[in-house]
């Protein structure tokens, strides 16, 4: 049977709805907090859960909270979250990338972890397998000992480049892949080394199908995301409305020509919204209610004036694609 792993329970793909399938809800990375960067700190459970209810107002059903242990999961604010809305949380086991690990453990992590004082001395101290083993122990126990069950698992490169340990944590997560079948999903700095990733992942047996890459519109390069798309991954553009990266227009034409190459059904659209200053309740931001409030009525319009069935792309990234991508394939 296949199945979807949320906070509240494991549910039907059909359940799953209107769907962002990257976001940051509260979490706390020891690296920004060692760093003094507080607008990376999302700290303030009351303005996340008015952010949840905005993007619920305007019919959304369920979020793909990303947070992995090594950006300060909140396990169980996300949680009540959860509960209080009534909006479906996936959550995310393994781990993000490598400069965040220098960070130190938090005491909390370090019985489940071990005598470790920072993440990198704990993944190069650690096993292939068994940081495989505490991947599957987030997925099929819970994580960080909380009993919410992670329903993705994720690893991470960096900026043109994957370091060894960045390697061991890929190889970890495709092993936890295998036994668990939970979707997995990747952090590509910058949208780089997908093809790099992909290699490796190929080398790890992993069916690209179960795999969605991040970050694919800070690379607005229709030749590299053709790449990625002929394996069968999906394809996250989650960086909607970051003007600083690429004006809207570029991300929008990127997507419709992957629709134009046939990969519509490879297509996430998400925010990554993971800071404080993006957030409506936090700092005046556009916040959650911006992609299904503004840019899905912008993209239905310039689509519909390009000659596209708009209504049926636009189900296509929140609904149909989701379901696909984050079920449990057993």
């Amino acid at each position: 049977m296949s199945f979807i792993r949320t906070f509240k329970r494991d549910m039907n793909p059909e359940e799953l709805g209107v769907t962002y399938s990257h976001e940051h809800i509260v979490c706390r990375p020891p690296y920004w907090v060692e760093k003094g960067q507080d607008d990376l700190i999302l700290d303030n459970t009351a303005a996340s859960l008015k952010e949840v209810m905005d993007f619920k107002e305007l019919g959304g059903e369920s979020i793909v909270d990303a947070t992995a242990v090594d950006y300060g999961r909140d396990i169980r604010s996300v949680a009540a979250i959860s509960n209080e809305t009534g909006v479906n949380i996936i959550g995310t086991a393994g781990f993000n990338k490598g400069f965040l690990w220098s960070a130190k453990i938090p005491d909390h992590l370090k019985y489940v972890i071990g005598a470790h004082e920072t993440y990198d001395q704990w993944i190069e101290a650690t096993s292939v397998d068994k940081l495989a083993d505490f991947v599957i122990s987030e997925v099929e126990e819970g994580m960080e000992g909380t009993g919410f069950k992670a329903g993705q698992v994720k690893f991470g490169t960096g900026y043109n480049r994957i370091s060894p340990l960045e390697e061991k944590t890929l190889r970890a997560v495709a092993r936890a892949h295998h036994q668990t079948k939970a979707p997995m999903h990747s952090h590509t700095e910058a949208g780089t080394m997908a093809l790099e990733q992909i290699q490796l992942l190929k080398e790890e047996d992993v069916d690209l199908s179960s795999m969605s890459f991040g970050h694919m519109d800070r690379n607005l390069d229709p030749f590299y995301h053709n790449k990625v798309a002929e394996t069968g991954a999906f394809l996250s553009f989650d960086g909607i409305s970051k003007i600083k990266y690429a004006p809207e227009s570029e991300r929008i034409r990127c997507i419709l020509a992957l629709v134009d190459k046939g990969f519509e059904d490879q297509i996430l659209v998400s925010g990554d919204t993971a800071r404080k200053s993006y957030f409506r309740h936090y700092d005046h931001g556009l916040g959650f209610q911006n992609i299904l409030g503004s840019w899905v009525p912008r993209f239905k319009e310039e689509a519909k004036q390009n000659g596209y069935d708009a209504e049926r792309l636009v189900r296509k990234f929140f609904i149909d694609n989701p379901k696909r991508c984050f079920t449990f394939k057993k």
